[in-house]
């Protein structure tokens, strides 16, 4: 286990190659090592983990109480099972999360939210945390469970699961969130018929409103359809890219004088729509 404070040392390749060299003695508790790893080795050590730039020379490094800082936070998320491939991710997209102001546990109260009332299992936390680090810097009563609360208001399932999606959605505020379900609203859906639109697609909660729904929703006008009874049948159908997919298909079938359910004619891959309709 990795580990900073002065009486231990860091398990690292260079250290683990020694340990088995040593004669056995009695085992030690688990944030016990045998060895100091030094400032050069802790410096390697963070750099093939994304933490410290990989150009950066020895000569440039933080001080050695600035190593074991970072290191400190390292152990943290290695206890809750982040790997190697995992810290490149989180320390790209949140440098932040390894600074060495950083305490780790002002993110705990995050972990313990995704745990007890997701409720998600800790591969389940890592993995949102890992698609969206920013969830750690996220105040837990402002804005995670805030969010959690409305999401399932609208009958949005299985948030527990490590999607992209879900890790954002988590993290989006619930005013941005509320935007949608108004919009949709305002093209004639009830607010439970909103919310089951959501439910079944929830990525529209990623969509712009202006440049991503309305436009579609104003060319179901154009193909002579009804706003609520495509979006309560078929809301993915805002899934779909209105110049590629929908306007283009529509436009083909209607040169050919070609009525087909929307579901069909946009579910269908390129092949067989266009070899059905040449």
């Amino acid at each position: 286990m990795l580990t900073s404070i002065h009486h231990t040392t860091i398990i690292t390749p260079v250290t683990a190659a020694f340990s088995n060299s040593l004669i056995p003695t009695p085992p030690l508790p688990a944030q016990f090592l045998r060895f100091r790893t030094s400032p050069r080795e802790n410096f390697r050590y963070l750099k093939t983990l994304g933490i410290i730039e990989p150009n950066t020379k020895f000569y440039k490094s933080p001080s050695p109480e600035t190593l074991d800082k970072i290191l400190s936070t390292v152990e943290f998320f290695t206890s809750r099972g982040f790997s190697t491939s995992d810290f490149r991710r989180v320390a790209f997209l949140c440098p932040e999360l390894f600074s060495p102001d950083f305490d780790p546990s002002c993110v705990q109260p995050v972990f313990d939210f995704l745990a007890t009332e997701l409720p998600a299992s800790p591969e389940q936390c890592k993995g949102l945390i890992v698609r969206c680090p920013g969830l750690l810097l996220s105040d837990v009563d402002l804005c995670l469970r805030q969010t959690w609360l409305y999401l399932k208001s609208l009958g949005v399932e299985k948030l527990n699961a490590p999607t992209t999606l879900n890790a954002h959605l988590l993290n989006t505020r619930v005013p941005k969130l509320a935007e949608k379900v108004r919009y949709l609203r305002s093209v004639g859906l009830s607010y439970e018929e909103a919310g089951t639109v959501c439910a079944r697609f929830p990525a529209i909660f990623g969509y712009s409103v202006e440049h991503n729904l309305r436009p579609k929703v104003e060319f179901l006008k154009v193909m002579g359809m009804s706003a609520v009874e495509v979006l309560n049948g078929f809301p993915q159908y805002l899934g779909f890219s209105l110049q590629k997919r929908i306007a283009p298909r529509y436009l083909h079938l209607q040169k050919r004088k070609v009525k087909v359910p929307l579901k069909r004619m946009l579910m269908w891959g390129d092949e067989k729509f266009y070899g059905k309709w040449k």
